[in-house]
């Protein structure tokens, strides 16, 4: 147990402004299968929209997703739809063998899949659904150590434990979301949009210092600063990432914070303060603004539940 524990602290991450916004997106994995798919099988996925992913634990298999990907899923790759979109999974070599999912325990040739559904409890999980492709490869070679080691991690605890979904498999699945999402940000041309300026490595650094304190007053001077850019350059260069201003992003920023303390039960006033306004009045019109409904009615719907 004391290796998987040391296995993880070592996997995880820098908090980043990329991290501050996935952690207030709040994301859960759900994993809907964990199995050793065995015989001449074929699995189909129609369900559109909803965010999920898949990664070969075990042994190889075929991928087609028509229009986007026709390739070899072996071991340790992933596949990840940010809005699921049809797709298909099967065996390589076909026998007159029957389909079967059994664990992975038994001796038959066959493939080890992972498949998550990932859900968000925060409303605004859109802005980094957008910014990305509609279907995300990342194959398992030595410039993604991170992959074999999270496979590792989860095949461990399948096997140990003989199960196919637990706790640890669906924490384990996050974290593995996450690296996928920050191979993305290191990797990847990103179109413009939030993971543009998170990838950006000055424009980040000025967005975490406003993250870790958006009760100051901040203005582009101030964020330019951060980044080491004239006022000039980091407003542009903003703009051109994100397609947003600056102030419309730390106007963004501040009420999704907003809406994370008062649905927990946090005074108006004082949740005003602590995102940067010194009046109540202005920071109840901005919330009311952006998400249409008043500061205190999130609050009493708390209050209520």
């Amino acid at each position: 147990m004391n290796a998987k524990l040391d296995t993880i602290n070592a996997l995880s991450y820098k908090m980043t402004a990329f991290t501050d916004f996935i952690n207030l997106l709040r994301l859960q994995v759900n994993i809907y299968h964990n199995a050793k798919v065995c015989g001449n099988w074929q699995i189909n996925e129609h369900t559109l929209g909803a965010t999920c992913f898949h990664i070969v634990t075990t042994g190889k298999c075929h991928l087609n997703v028509p229009g986007h990907l026709d390739t070899e899923f072996n071991q340790g790759d992933l596949v990840i739809f940010p809005h699921e979109i049809p797709h298909q999974m099967s065996a390589i070599e076909p026998n007159r063998e029957p389909q079967q999912h059994l664990n992975y325990s038994t001796n038959l040739n066959g493939t080890g899949m992972l498949c998550g559904e990932v859900s968000f409890m925060h409303r605004y999980q859109n802005q980094l659904l957008e910014a990305l492709p509609p279907v995300l490869f990342i194959k398992n070679t030595e410039s993604t150590p991170w992959l074999n080691q999270m496979v590792n991690l989860l095949l461990d605890e399948s096997v140990q434990y003989e199960t196919e979904n637990s706790v640890m498999i669906n924490r384990l699945s996050e974290m593995l979301f996450v690296y996928a999402l920050r191979h993305v940000l290191d990797t990847e041309k990103l179109q413009p949009g939030i993971l543009a300026i998170y990838a950006h490595p000055k424009l980040s650094k000025a967005i975490k210092s406003f993250h870790d304190a958006p009760e100051k007053k901040w203005d582009i001077a101030l964020m330019a600063q951060k980044a080491g850019m004239s006022r000039t350059a980091f407003a542009q260069t903003f703009k051109k990432k994100s397609l947003w201003t600056v102030n419309q992003y730390t106007s963004w920023w501040r009420m999704q914070i907003a809406w994370e303390k008062l649905s927990a039960g946090d005074k108006v006033s004082d949740v005003a303060s602590q995102v940067g306004y010194q009046s109540e009045a202005a920071f109840s019109r901005t919330f009311s603004k952006q998400f249409q409904i008043s500061a205190g009615q999130v609050r009493r719907m708390t209050s209520n539940d």
